[in-house]
C-alpha cells in the first residue's frame, strides 16, 4: 500500500486518488464507466499541480498496457490532457 508502505514519503497524501471499485480488466469500464466517475477529480489534481509550474513543458504518464485502468482510463486521461493542455508534450510509458 502506497499510503503506509516503505515508500510513503515519496508521495504527498493529498495527491493520491483511490476508489473502492476497479475496472475488472475491462477497457470499456476503465474508459467509459469508472473512468468517467474519476476523470474530473484526476484532472483537477493535475490542474493544481500545473498551476505551480513556471513553464510547463508537458506530461510523462507511466501506466500499464493491460487491464481496464491501465488501458481504458489511461487512454481517457490522455484524450482529456490533449483537450485541456493542447500542444504540451504528452509522453506515455508502458
Amino acid at each position: 500500500e502506497i499510503r503506509c508502505g516503505p515508500f510513503k514519503q515519496l508521495f504527498h497524501p493529498e495527491q493520491l486518488i483511490s476508489g473502492k471499485e476497479d475496472a475488472a480488466n475491462n477497457y470499456a469500464r476503465g474508459h467509459y464507466t469508472i473512468g468517467k466517475e474519476h476523470i474530473d477529480i484526476v484532472l483537477e489534481k493535475i490542474r493544481k499541480q500545473t498551476e505551480q509550474c513556471m513553464g510547463l513543458q508537458g506530461f510523462l504518464v507511466f501506466h500499464s498496457f493491460g487491464g481496464g485502468t491501465g488501458s481504458g482510463f489511461s487512454s481517457l486521461l490522455m484524450e482529456r490532457l490533449s483537450v485541456e493542455y493542447g500542444k504540451k508534450s504528452k509522453l506515455e510509458f508502458r
